[in-house]
């Protein structure tokens, strides 16, 4: 058996594995390996369907050493006015070049189409999928587990519904490909399903040929209050009243009132209390071609598609062989239970501050290369678990903002952040004179450290599970 060693070895070169690698080889001297089971970079942009998009803008995704897109803004479409945000296939030849950047470097290895067995605390063993060469590991300070909270996506995902012989069903991947159909029925309530809907209305399907089986109603993020750059006072005014509301409100119901208010949450239908929160992010545009489609089905999750009718958990809906059943149903971020980031031998990259992928990822490997102790680094990084139910925005809110005064108290870390390009709030000081900007900043400082105590005070009060 072949043998190595290095300082690092990282398990998934996707989106946070590079970006961690990214940060730490520019703050250190360290040597990585990395090993992913795909021939590629790029995880699971690799499978995405073809006409997803960012969340977020290009602007403060990826590797912090390479720029994504051209910081440009939209001036046309549905995200018209803001800043542009890369398409799958721009993203996976960006992510390309982001590892031979790394690979330049002398310091990283790459070993693709590779598993790798978690085995020791300082040796691990890499198998070729192809030829079944195994290669002994001996890791010097760290195994970095980056596929731990890997995304399950449409293309691979298995349907937890049974379909009997006979019925349409694709995954979004091919939707594209199947458009001749007298109906769509629209499996899921999260951003692959708006997705779906707004593609299918973008390219002249009537919203009355659209079925949209949402099992749970959505709190959905205004793409107005996540942008940067040029556009960066709203963003930080936006984090100010949800601050303000967080340290403000007397009850749960008062909380997100406040919230819906100022346009910090916002849902499909007005009629309907949402119940999920995954950081959905949509325009107003967006938003208002989703509430064309009328024909929506709130009967629970589906259990089984027979050809002339679909059983969900509380009830059933007809359909017949020229509906297309649209599975967008795969569950994307992986909530795994949150654990210490650093441990002896160990980092498992975490969301930190909530919806900002990258930034975290960067984040992490930054403070392990800049920190002695492991228990200043968890400090600095404590585990921010991808939110699934409404009530989860009080946690992530709270766990991410006590993180943000952590860094506040930190000058190496505060410099750190105000020039790496995954920061949203980058280039604020060159918006100090704006008077909206001046009144956000004094709101955040005035509800810094309340909004937290008093999002703790509110949770306290939820009831178990």
């Amino acid at each position: 058996m072949a043998e190595i060693e290095a300082d690092y070895l990282v398990v998934g070169a996707g989106a946070a594995g590079l970006a961690f690698v990214d940060a730490l080889v520019d703050a250190s001297d360290a040597d990585v390996v990395m090993v992913d089971r795909r021939e590629r970079p790029g995880g699971h942009w690799n499978d995405a369907y073809p006409f997803v998009r960012l969340h977020q803008p290009s602007a403060y995704y990826g590797v912090n050493s390479l720029p994504l897109g051209s910081d440009s803004i939209d001036e046309s479409g549905p995200n018209a006015g803001f800043y542009e945000r890369a398409s799958a296939a721009e993203i996976c030849s960006y992510f390309q070049r982001a590892l031979d950047h790394l690979l330049d470097t002398g310091r990283v290895r790459f070993l693709g189409a590779s598993t790798c067995s978690f085995e020791r605390s300082d040796g691990h063993t890499v198998t070729d999928l192809a030829t079944g060469d195994a290669t002994a590991v001996r890791v010097r300070r760290r195994l970095v587990d980056a596929r731990y909270l890997e995304t399950s996506v449409p293309s691979t995902h298995v349907p937890t519904f049974g379909v009997d012989e006979g019925v349409r069903v694709a995954p979004v991947n091919s939707l594209a490909e199947v458009p001749d159909a007298d109906g769509f029925t629209i499996i899921g309530g999260g951003k692959t399903a708006m997705d779906a809907c707004c593609w299918l209305l973008d390219n002249g399907v009537p919203a009355e040929a659209l079925r949209w089986v949402r099992p749970r109603e959505s709190w959905v993020l205004d793409r107005l209050y996540t942008q940067p750059l040029d556009l960066l006072t709203p963003t930080i005014d936006g984090l100010s009243l949800q601050l303000e509301a967080a340290a403000e409100a007397e009850t749960v119901d008062e909380l997100f009132e406040r919230l819906e208010a100022t346009g910090q949450l916002q849902r499909l239908d007005p009629t309907i209390e949402p119940t999920m929160y995954h950081c959905a992010t949509l325009s107003q545009a967006e938003m208002e071609q989703l509430r064309r489609i009328d024909d929506v089905v709130r009967l629970g999750y589906v259990r089984r598609i027979e050809p002339d009718r679909i059983h969900l958990t509380d009830g059933e809906i007809p359909t017949g062989s020229g509906q297309l059943h649209v599975d967008c149903s795969a569950y994307g971020l992986r909530r795994s239970p949150a654990r210490p980031i650093f441990e002896p031998g160990r980092i498992t990259p975490q969301p930190v501050r909530s919806c900002q992928p990258t930034f975290n990822a960067a984040l992490v490997g930054h403070v392990e290369a800049t920190y002695a102790d492991d228990a200043t680094k968890n400090r600095l990084c404590p585990p921010n678990q991808y939110p699934n139910t409404a009530m989860d925005w009080m946690r992530t809110t709270a766990v991410g903002q006590q993180a943000q005064n952590e860094w506040g108290q930190d000058r190496e870390l505060t410099v750190w952040m105000e020039g790496i390009r995954l920061n949203t709030g980058r280039g604020l000081r060159s918006h100090f004179g704006e008077p909206a900007m001046v009144t956000a900043i004094e709101r955040m400082i005035t509800h810094g450290e309340s909004s937290v105590t008093n999002l703790e005070r509110l949770m306290a009060g939820l009831p178990t599970g």
